[in-house]
């Protein structure tokens, strides 16, 4: 086979391959719908009284956003609760909430009152339950979730 040969073949090999790369986003978008159909990423029920929603994620979107979480411990000198600074969010009125994970899969928003915030560890008055995970990873996508912020 000669070069030039090479050369009128190399327009339809490169053609070819265009035609083949432009099908795969297709295909994925095809299985990403298809998972997604089966179950949601995140269900929010909203409390009509309190206004504060119970989110229930599905494992896939936890595995996804690399949720943590962490145990409330009580304060050591006593009176009061220690948690993770990570865990901590301010909301748009500098009031602090941790997300609480009270059953598999499950997180709801609580107040917390913070007495003080030293070396990552924070300090606080009022809170969840002694032993109460408490998410440290991906607290800010709940926070979204329940807010409805990403649509």
């Amino acid at each position: 086979m000669t070069s030039k040969s090479l050369l009128r073949r190399l327009p339809v090999a490169a053609a070819v391959c265009a035609a083949l790369l432009s099908s795969l986003p297709a295909c994925a978008q095809t299985t990403a719908q298809a998972e997604s159909s089966s179950e949601a990423p995140a269900k929010v029920e909203k409390n009509a009284t309190t206004g504060i929603a119970r989110i229930t994620l599905s494992q896939r979107a936890i595995d996804r956003l690399e949720l943590l979480t962490d145990t409330v411990k009580p304060a050591p000198e006593g009176g009061g609760i220690v948690l993770p600074y990570a865990a901590l969010l301010y909301d748009a009125h500098g009031k602090t909430w941790v997300y609480a994970n009270p059953e598999p899969r499950v997180f709801e928003r609580q107040a917390v009152t913070v007495s003080k915030v030293e070396a990552g560890v924070v300090t606080a008055s009022t809170g969840p339950a002694v032993g109460t995970p408490v998410v440290t990873v991906a607290a800010a996508e709940l926070f979204g979730a329940e807010f409805n912020t990403g649509k």
